[in-house]
């Protein structure tokens, strides 16, 4: 009777002891995958980021703007691919224009909601990586 406890007591044991080993491997797993994704520097953002030169078209109605992007994307080689669509960065950005007013503009939220539509329509075409973020440098709408 004492040595089945005994046995069953170091089974137990065992039990936790590899449950433990097991948890803290793959939590050193994790937190190595963690360490590895660092932040680019603005140098490295620089080199894969594209410029969209100051576009001027209609808004919805009378108004019209005068826009200029940088694109940030995730490589230097998106970045020559987008350099090379620069024709379908400007068709989507006029477009995307053209469905505004003066009002979509007005405030923070008015303005991420054109880079996010901006984005979402660029990054399906792209074939050596993504994009990232698209900037607004200026804008004037008159």
């Amino acid at each position: 009777m004492k040595n089945k406890v005994l046995t069953v007591s170091l089974i137990i044991l065992v039990c936790i002891t590899l449950v433990g080993v097991v948890g803290l491997i793959l939590l050193l797993q994790l937190n190595k995958g963690d360490g590895t994704e660092k932040e680019p520097t603005i140098d490295e953002v620089l080199e894969a980021s594209v410029d969209v030169p100051e576009i001027t078209t209609n808004l919805m109605g009378r108004q019209f703007i005068r826009i200029s992007l940088k694109i940030q994307t995730d490589s230097k080689k998106a970045a020559a691919e987008l350099t090379k669509r620069d024709f379908q960065v400007n068709n989507i950005v006029i477009q995307e224009l053209s469905e505004k007013t003066a009002k979509d503009f007005e405030g923070k939220t008015g303005k991420q909601a054109f880079e996010d539509a901006v984005k979402a329509q660029l990054n399906p075409l792209m074939k050596d990586g993504e994009i990232k973020k698209v900037y607004i440098v200026s804008y004037i709408i008159q």
